[in-house]
C-alpha cells in the first residue's frame, strides 16, 4: 500500500491542436486548482489493485482506506500482510481516532504491517504501481478531483481485468548487498 499526491491543474493558455505530423502543444503555464491524494493497494502476484482518490492524506483517510482493504479486498482473510512506508499517519492511533474502539481493534488485529526501511519505500511494490498509474493515466493536466477519480477508476478496471502483475526480481542476496548500510555492523 502506498499513497501519492496529484496536483490538480488546467492550462492557462489554450493548447495548439494536433495536426498531421505534429503533436498537440501545451503551454508551460498552468492554473493550480489544489491537490488530491491517491491511495494504492495492490496484490502483485494476483494482479489485483484498489485505488482511491481523496481530498486529503490524513490519518483518518488512511484508516478508512485500510478498512476497505480488509473488508472489500480480503473479507474472509484472517490475517493480511501489508507492506507500507514509515509515514507518520500509518499508526494504530489512526484507527482509534476514526472508528469506535471495537472496530478499530478488529481492523488492526487483521493486519501484519511490514514497514519499509527509511529511504527504502521503493521496496514497496505499490509504489511501482503508482508510477505505472501516473505514467499511463495521470501524466496530463486534470483540473478536478472528479476527473482524477474517473480516470483512475477506468485505469484500475483495465489493469485488474488485464491481470497486470509485477515481476519482482529483487532477491534476498541482492537486498543484503544493497541494504547493508541500513543494518548495524559488529566490529571486533
Amino acid at each position: 500500500m502506498d499513497e501519492s499526491p496529484k496536483q490538480l491543474i488546467s492550462s492557462a493558455q489554450p493548447s495548439t491542436p494536433m495536426k498531421p505530423g505534429m503533436d498537440t502543444r501545451e503551454d508551460y503555464e498552468y492554473v493550480r486548482h489544489g491537490m488530491a491524494n491517491i491511495f494504492m493497494a495492490n496484490e502483485p502476484l494476483a494482479g489485483n489493485r484498489m485505488v482511491e482518490v481523496t481530498s486529503f492524506k490524513t490519518k483518518k483517510d488512511w484508516a478508512r482506506f485500510v478498512k476497505r482493504i480488509a473488508d472489500e479486498m480480503y473479507p474472509r482473510a484472517k490475517r493480511i500482510t501489508l507492506v507500507i512506508d514509515n509515514f507518520k499517519t500509518h499508526a494504530a492511533s489512526a484507527f482509534y481516532e476514526t472508528f469506535e474502539p471495537t472496530e478499530a481493534k478488529r481492523i488492526w488485529d487483521r493486519f501484519e504491517f511490514i514497514f519499509t526501511p527509511k529511504h527504502g519505500s521503493w521496496l514497496n511494490m505499490a509504489e511501482i504501481e503508482l508510477h505505472v498509474l501516473n505514467k499511463q493515466c495521470l501524466s496530463r493536466h486534470l483540473s478536478t478531483i472528479e476527473k482524477v477519480e474517473e480516470e483512475v477508476s477506468a485505469w484500475q478496471s483495465h489493469r485488474n481485468n488485464k491481470g497486470g502483475k509485477i515481476n519482482w526480481q529483487f532477491t534476498t542476496k541482492e537486498s543484503r548487498i544493497k541494504l547493508r548500510r541500513l543494518y548495524p555492523s559488529i566490529n571486533g
